[in-house]
């Protein structure tokens, strides 16, 4: 660069930091640097509940019936002022108060009579519903928009191809919508159901756009220019900045020599997710929620993209945490998407011994 440039276009180069003051060069006193000020955010807002995130153990129980049946399901809409951590609050939207929004299981051939509720006292915007397990407009969105106070919708629908898929808010805004929460997942198992395990969570995946600062504390609403941008301010698993820890709501329990299945969701908006759990594989994989093929075995990271649903199960031979987390590792690490799995039991040392060094 030096023999290119030659000795003199290097001094400008470098000069153009700490420059001499001369004639052509108004001392630092007389320059006035104009820098916006950041807006301060407004204080934290009292909640509306003291838990946003859905629990990860509440899953609905297996098939076990072998003829078609009908499910009467209702979902309603609600606007609430939640914790997204400690300190720092957010308006989220959500189906029945709650982020991701409840599991709904049933079985292929299976109708299901859905009432989809936008209480006014409770909502102050248009939302509706999509089921990527519908045939029919819009996945009963063109069928469920309501204004707040409007009369309940009601529709039917048969569940005529199995697996695990999303539901969401789909009216014009739905990013913001479904990055505020409005999202979750139905589950369609096949006529001859799903092999037994010994415990199930779920947990869903979704972007924060906010204008605070990630950790900053106060009530942070929600930037729209941010979300255009797909620069997130959180990135979290069920509403909540590393919600399943020992520094929030706690690790979610297992055992060694269970088999866990976790059927995971990833809202979005934008951002796929490269989900992984640290500490173990996924022995079986069903991708994208496929439920019909083979699985695939012994999956280290898999990409779950937005508006996609996908179950992995674990084998679970060795104590310890798993940390389930979106692999993009700054999500993981700062921004919240992660949750623990702490496996009790007996140590396993022809598995893993962490004293053979001693």
């Amino acid at each position: 660069m030096v023999a290119a440039l030659g000795i003199g276009a290097v001094g400008a180069v470098a000069g153009c930091i700490g420059a001499p003051v001369n004639a052509e060069t108004p001392p630092p006193e007389a320059v006035t640097e104009q820098v916006a000020a950041e807006p301060e955010l407004d204080p934290a807002r009292d909640v509306d509940v003291d838990r946003i995130a859905a629990d990860p153990t509440d899953v609905p129980e297996p098939v076990d019936w072998d003829e078609p049946r009908e499910h009467d399901v209702t979902l309603r809409t609600k606007e609430l002022v939640a914790e997204i951590e400690p300190g720092v609050t957010f308006k989220y939207m959500t189906f029945e108060g709650q982020v991701p929004g409840p599991m709904i299981r049933v079985r292929r051939g299976d109708t299901v009579n859905l009432r989809f509720e936008v209480p006014a006292e409770d909502n102050s915007d248009i939302h509706n519903v999509d089921f990527h397990a519908v045939y029919g407009p819009g996945g009963g969105a063109v069928d469920t928009t309501l204004v707040p106070g409007d009369d309940a919708a009601e529709l039917s629908f048969r569940a005529e191809y199995p697996g695990l898929f999303t539901y969401h808010c789909a009216v014009p805004a739905m990013d913001h919508h479904v990055s505020a929460g409005m999202f979750g997942a139905i589950l369609v198992e096949p006529e001859e159901g799903l092999p037994a395990v010994d415990r199930e969570i779920y947990l869903g995946q979704h972007e924060l756009y906010t204008t605070g600062d990630l950790g900053e504390k106060g009530h942070h609403a929600f930037d729209q220019g941010a979300m255009v941008d797909e620069d997130p301010t959180y990135v979290v698993f069920n509403g909540e900045h590393h919600g399943f820890t020992d520094d929030r709501l706690g690790p979610i329990g297992a055992e060694v020599g269970e088999t866990v299945r976790v059927f995971f969701v990833n809202g979005g908006p934008n951002q796929s997710s490269s989900w992984h759990p640290i500490g173990n594989v996924w022995s079986r994989l069903y991708r994208d929620g496929d439920l019909v093929s083979s699985p695939a075995r012994y999956v280290e990271t898999t990409p779950v993209a937005p508006g996609t649903a996908t179950v992995g199960e674990m084998d679970l031979v060795v104590p310890g945490p798993i940390k389930v987390v979106d692999h993009a590792l700054s999500r993981a690490g700062r921004r919240g998407a992660l949750a623990v799995v702490d496996v009790e039991g007996e140590p396993n040392p022809d598995v893993y011994d962490p004293s053979s060094g001693e």
